[in-house]
């Protein structure tokens, strides 16, 4: 954070030993220490605070996701039911119509062999 080396280390006590005398430097240096270890831990605290409130915010955000594909995953599943619905009457409508052909070819067939038939009838002395 800050570039304070050992000659601005030594600088800083140097002065405040001028500044505040050699008797009560330790205690102001033990409240210094004190307050700088309050305020790290309060930083530290801020920080992990952020930290979780962005962890939840992300997690609120996958979960609209997920919502999100839910109701796609449920519109794709109502759009299959009903493309299912629709080709079920088209397949049965196709087999019934093919019925309905193969019974269309039988009739020529039957047709034939009745004329035949009926041939042979007109040619059978009676």
């Amino acid at each position: 954070m800050f570039d304070v080396g050992f000659s601005e280390l030594c600088l800083i006590g140097l002065v405040s030993l001028l500044v505040i005398g050699p008797e009560r430097l330790p205690k102001v240096a033990r409240l210094a220490g004190f307050w700088l270890g309050k305020t790290r831990s309060m930083v530290a605290s801020v920080k992990e605070e952020i930290k979780l409130e962005l962890q939840a915010e992300e997690m609120r955000q996958i979960f609209k996701e997920q919502s999100g594909m839910e109701d796609i995953q449920q519109i794709l599943d109502e759009t299959s039911d009903t493309l299912k619905s629709t080709i079920d009457p088209l397949q049965t409508t196709s087999k019934v119509q093919s019925d309905v052909d193969a019974g269309a070819l039988a009739e020529p067939e039957q047709q034939k062999k009745q004329v035949s038939i009926d041939k042979a009838e007109q040619h059978e002395p009676k």
